[in-house]
């Protein structure tokens, strides 16, 4: 792809969504690197910085420098102030803050990452061992969960996380495909008590109606399954030419991989999965029979 009709697909989309103009002008400076047959490293040198800054910048982890693009774009040959202009005004751009950022006290860094993925994303599936996926949960499943990590913070603090949880909702709203697999241990672990773990499995039972909305049970008569190592989740981009990004959460950081060969292979994981669990009609008589319970 040319520079030019790179720009062309970069500047198309709306400026609203810093981390998606982040993400493609990250991955348009790899091609540009990658087609220079220049290293990370050799990259890192020529603006003052490591390799793995290099590797965060090209997956749209952190925001861009203006100075960083021009000097990169020096490198690899970009010279034409035509061409340059409209990469180096994207980069502005990018470093508008998201709509989280008035929850910027709340948020950790790598944290911050995922939501401004999963805001640009156009189909999340994910696989879940511990907890009902945020973006089906209910504010009181929400604030349950939020209370185990954070159960010395006052309720005002409780309230603004619940907030944040629920804001980013709205994804689904706006079309988002979701695909999740929720293991039974999930559905059985009462969270809040059995008032609000009824509630949270009639929500899921109303999401289940939904055409973007795809929920499969993993039941504990499965055994083991393919996803014996934990929870993750495979964001995916309108953008053809942006890879699709493997998200896996920890207690203090996270994990992301952007690698075709890693983000395929989670993606082969989550096929066996989707075969191994139950189907979507079984999953919502499922949901059914433990709300009767």
């Amino acid at each position: 792809m040319s520079v030019d009709g790179a720009e062309g697909k970069l500047l198309s989309h709306t400026p609203g969504s810093p981390t998606v103009l982040r993400i493609l002008l990250g991955t348009q400076l790899r091609r540009l690197r990658t087609e220079q047959g220049i290293s990370r490293e050799d990259a890192g040198y020529a603006i003052r910085a490591s390799h793995a800054k290099i590797s965060r910048l090209e997956l749209g982890q952190v925001s861009f420098k203006q100075r960083d693009v021009a000097d990169l774009l020096t490198l690899y040959g970009v010279t034409d102030p035509a061409e340059r202009g409209p990469l180096l005004a994207l980069a502005e751009q990018a470093n508008a803050p998201g709509w989280w950022h008035k929850y910027n006290d709340l948020l950790p860094g790598w944290f911050e990452v995922y939501i401004g993925l999963e805001g640009a994303a156009s189909g999340i599936r994910t696989y879940e061992n511990q907890f009902v996926p945020g973006l089906l949960q209910t504010p009181a499943y929400a604030r349950a969960v939020i209370e185990l990590a954070h159960d010395k913070a006052p309720g005002v603090e409780l309230d603004r996380r619940v907030a944040l949880r629920t804001a980013r909702q709205r994804r689904l709203e706006e079309g988002l495909s979701l695909w999740a697999v929720i293991d039974e241990a999930v559905l059985r672990r009462a969270l809040g008590g059995p008032d609000v773990m009824r509630e949270q499995v009639g929500h899921l039972l109303d999401v289940t109606g939904e055409h973007n909305v795809t929920i499969q049970v993993m039941p504990f008569d499965r055994g083991g399954h393919a996803a014996a190592g934990g929870s993750f989740s495979v964001l995916r981009f309108p953008e053809p030419d942006l890879p699709d990004v493997v998200y896996m959460e920890q207690l203090t950081s996270a994990l992301y991989l952007d690698k075709p060969a890693e983000s395929e292979h989670y993606a082969r994981v989550m096929d066996r999965l989707s075969v191994q669990a139950e189907e979507p009609k079984a999953s919502r008589r499922f949901l059914e029979r433990l709300r009767s319970a």
